[in-house]
């Protein structure tokens, strides 16, 4: 692949660009026309509009939460009949945060779980609101169930901050697209799951990790990277589409900066909790609960596991073995994609692909998941139609998890119909994989390059020239 150079600097027109945007702008007047004057310097800028969506969007996702916050959390399957439900009222009190017990140090008094099973970043900020939680019960002299609800809003106003971040971060991604950040701002699956759990945490720092690669600075996103996978595991992916097509590139420098600052930051962050010193060097029982909870838990709800399980009557035997087995296959066949690509595929395609090869794969599908891909899948592929499709999978999906547990203790879903509400959910992801794919195969269907650009989320590798493709390796050992 040679240097390109891209037609105009020019921000892309969703209305001129994007089909559904087109045919939706016809109730205010039509597709911006071809003499639009871009004004600099407006007030309603896209930063400023994207935040006020994102904000609005998250607003609502609050209400949504509303029947659970007189105690119906707590009282019969109100929080699963009202799709309400949040793991972070019942961790407050679950792993000793309402008691002010110390995360990984100290024991949380639930026989079920012993120590906090979170990475250290995300237990960081979940004692930070519970600090906060606290003090606000003691000024306002409120009891329990009132430092819970103090507990949930300020997590709101943490994970609101994180939505307003990735935004922002994907917006600085997109180059001359600042418009597609639109789909993450007003994401229905940004309302309804962020705020199940912490996920927001990772996800915004994965977002402005990859906006620090894409502005060229591989330290900084290495450093993101490195805390986002001490806040998540998922994160850590990253490095491994970014070795792949820095490998295709030669730019195998900018790729050992990065993995070389993500191992430090990471280092910084968990060593403090991880080594105890106590009787002798070890590693901390609490801290690597995290790790091996993950590994010893089984087939449990949304995963194509679960379906098999729950068909044959009986638990899977070596789980963990089919899951690597089938990660592995996935990431091998996204290694070749990508050495293998008639053109250098975009680092954010590649990004989606191995991060939702890993959601299909795992042995658990927590709705809130769907927060990773969602600013991986407008980068990826940047098409509102696509996105919407993908979307309603992914709230059919939050209505139905719900509906069958609610089915436990009363009416509800059926084993059956949650079967095809699995389903559904992985052929959706699956869906904008194909799709992603393509475009892959055929660069002239990709929205991002259909101007003549290559790679906004590149960086470094933006328009930079190929020099190891194995097919050309092989071609000139063959001549």
């Amino acid at each position: 692949m040679g240097a390109m150079t891209p037609t105009s600097t020019e921000p892309v027109l969703p209305t001129r660009d994007d089909p559904v945007v087109r045919a939706g702008s016809e109730l205010v007047g039509g597709p911006a026309g071809r003499r639009i004057r871009f004004v600099p310097n407006r007030w309603w800028t896209p930063v400023r509009v994207l935040v006020l969506l994102a904000v609005v969007c998250f607003a609502l996702g609050i209400m949504q939460k509303k029947p659970c916050y007189d105690g119906g959390w707590f009282s019969g399957t109100t929080q699963y009949s009202h799709a309400c439900y949040s793991d972070m009222p019942h961790l407050y009190i679950n792993r000793g945060l309402a008691d002010g017990k110390i995360p990984y140090f100290q024991e949380t008094g639930d026989k079920d779980m012993k120590f906090l099973e979170y990475p250290v970043i995300t237990g960081g900020v979940m004692t930070f609101a519970a600090t906060l939680s606290r003090a606000a019960g003691d000024i306002t002299g409120g009891d329990l169930q009132d430092e819970q609800l103090w507990f949930v809003m300020i997590n709101a106003l943490i994970m609101m901050a994180c939505a307003v971040v990735t935004v922002i971060a994907v917006k600085g991604t997109s180059g001359r697209r600042p418009w597609d950040a639109a789909m993450v701002a007003c994401a229905p699956a940004l309302a309804l799951n962020g705020l199940i759990n912490w996920d927001l945490v990772a996800v915004a720092l994965t977002a402005v990790a990859m906006w620090s690669w894409a502005r060229r600075n591989v330290v900084v996103a290495g450093v993101l990277i490195g805390l986002a996978t001490a806040a998540k595991l998922y994160p850590v992916l990253l490095l491994a589409p970014l070795f792949l097509l820095c490998l295709r590139s030669g730019r195998m420098v900018a790729f050992a900066k990065t993995a070389a600052a993500a191992t430090a930051s990471w280092l910084v962050v968990n060593l403090p909790v991880m080594l105890d010193f106590d009787g002798g060097l070890h590693i901390r029982e609490g801290w690597k609960l995290f790790y091996t909870f993950s590994q010893d838990r089984p087939a449990d709800y949304g995963s194509i596991w679960l379906i098999i399980q729950q068909r044959d009557g009986r638990p899977l035997e070596h789980l963990n073995t089919y899951v690597t087995l089938g990660l592995v296959l996935c990431c091998l066949a996204i290694a070749a994609l990508s050495m293998y690509a008639p053109r250098r595929p975009r680092f954010a395609q590649l990004v989606f692909l191995i991060v939702a090869a890993f959601i299909l794969t795992n042995k658990v599908y927590s709705p809130q998941y769907v927060l990773w891909l969602i600013p991986l899948a407008v980068l990826a592929r940047p098409r509102w139609r696509d996105f919407l499709i993908w979307q309603a999978c992914e709230v059919t999906y939050f209505i139905g998890v719900w509906m069958y547990i609610a089915s436990f203790s009363g009416k509800g879903l059926s084993q059956n119909a949650y079967h095809v509400v699995i389903l559904l959910h992985l052929l959706g992801t699956a869906y904008i994989c194909l799709v992603v794919v393509r475009d892959i195969l055929r660069p002239d269907r990709d929205p991002v390059r259909a101007d003549g650009g290559d790679d906004p989320s590149g960086g470094v590798l933006d328009r930079a020239p190929d020099v190891f493709v194995p097919n050309s390796v092989l071609a000139r050992a063959q001549g």
